[in-house]
């Protein structure tokens, strides 16, 4: 199914029924199957677990699973079993779905549990998907994939063992104001883009678990720098891998890390602000920066025919300001990304059709960053090999 791409000069309430229409109750025409199986009564919500119950988890995920069409919240896995009792009564399923690290192998008894969402820090993503995969569960798991190129091939791996489909947490795939810089970036009338810029960071605070490295497995970089390369990489106008997104890969990167201003903080190893540049193949160039003391949220492209800016909130859930040659472009009322990207997988699942966010895409942005550290490291320009 291709989602179409909504339009700003669209109606609110059309362009609003026609983007969820997309990944919801059009999906469905594509399924008839499912419909006569069930004798034309609507399919189940598939189940999902949340692997972590931190922040994310918390404020965006388990929210969105309130308001989505086609999946609901079926269970999760906590190291505390008093928080997974209140979210088992907050979100109305059995305290039986309350599951451990050590105890994910028995949803495989579960059957209302298709699909597990890996929400904990990076380098615990491998050890959390594999589990996922041999419980038999389909898996999302939240950027960057995994702390190295290798934790990514292990989890490929696994998945394609269990024969389990297998996404990475990429939203932006389904928020209009990046789908519609993907259109542009396709349409002659527009791209393609030539010249990239931007810049993302916050200040981190003291003892976060993001400045340890066997967590984090690096900085800024791993945390908010990957957004850039999605940015920079569906600018370039791959968006999936038949299109493809090991297509949109740089050719070359250079990097450079910047001194600490806070080396206490960061003294494990990962850094605190990196610099680099991206060199793609048709000529096109994108030049980024990301910061763990202080920042923007910002992206700007550009190309000989337009340009396109993302003034603030570039890369956020909400509140995003975006300017062009034309004018501005504004899309109201607010839509959920992450309800939008878990119903999208919901109706893979079904439809047995591949994810647009697959888990090779998340396994080429580990190659470009180990690429950018490897060109922060030695000084030299690096070949990207994905």
């Amino acid at each position: 199914m291709n989602t179409p791409f909504p339009s700003p000069s669209t109606s609110l309430t059309r362009r609003r029924f026609l983007y969820r229409a997309s990944l919801g109750t059009a999906a469905l025409a594509g399924a008839p199957y499912i419909l006569r199986a069930q004798g034309g009564a609507q399919p189940r919500k598939l189940g999902v677990a949340l692997v972590g119950l931190g922040n994310y988890s918390k404020g965006q995920l388990g929210p969105a699973l309130k308001v989505t069409e086609h999946c609901r919240l079926a269970g999760v896995v906590t190291g505390s079993p008093e928080k997974g009792a209140q979210w088992a009564k907050d979100y109305g399923f059995s305290e039986k779905a309350v599951y451990g690290y050590d105890t994910m192998v028995q949803m495989a008894h579960n059957k209302d549990i298709d699909i597990v969402y890996v929400v904990t820090p990076n380098g615990l993503h491998m050890r959390d998907v594999i589990a996922a995969a041999k419980a038999g569960k389909h898996v999302i798991c939240e950027k960057p994939l995994g702390n190295t190129v290798a934790e990514c091939d292990a989890m490929l791996a696994a998945c394609k063992a269990a024969k389990v489909k297998f996404s990475v947490g990429y939203r932006l795939h389904f928020d209009p104001y990046h789908r519609e810089l993907m259109r542009r970036a396709k349409d002659p009338a527009f791209g393609p883009f030539m010249q990239m810029t931007g810049d993302r960071g916050f200040s981190l605070r003291a003892g976060a678990w993001r400045a340890d490295k066997a967590l984090a497995g690096g900085g800024p970089m791993m945390d908010l720098g990957v957004y850039l390369i999605q940015g920079a990489c569906m600018a370039y106008g791959g968006t999936t891998l038949g299109g493809g997104a090991l297509d949109a890969a740089p050719s070359f990167v250079t990097g450079k890390e910047r001194p600490k201003t806070k080396p206490q903080q960061f003294a494990d190893g990962v850094e605190e602000t990196i610099e680099w540049t991206m060199e793609f193949k048709n000529g096109a160039k994108a030049d980024f920066v990301t910061s763990y003391v202080g920042g923007k949220d910002t992206f700007r492209v550009e190309g000989p025919k337009s340009w396109w800016e993302f003034k603030q909130k570039a890369f956020t859930y909400r509140g995003t300001i975006v300017e062009t040659n034309a004018g501005p472009v504004s899309y109201e009322p607010f839509v959920n990304q992450q309800a939008l990207q878990m119903d999208d997988f919901a109706q893979c699942v079904r439809e047995g059709r591949e994810s647009r966010v697959p888990g090779e895409m998340g396994r080429r942005d580990n190659v470009i960053i180990a690429a950018i550290f490897e060109a922060a490291k030695t000084g030299k320009k690096v070949a990207v090999k994905v």
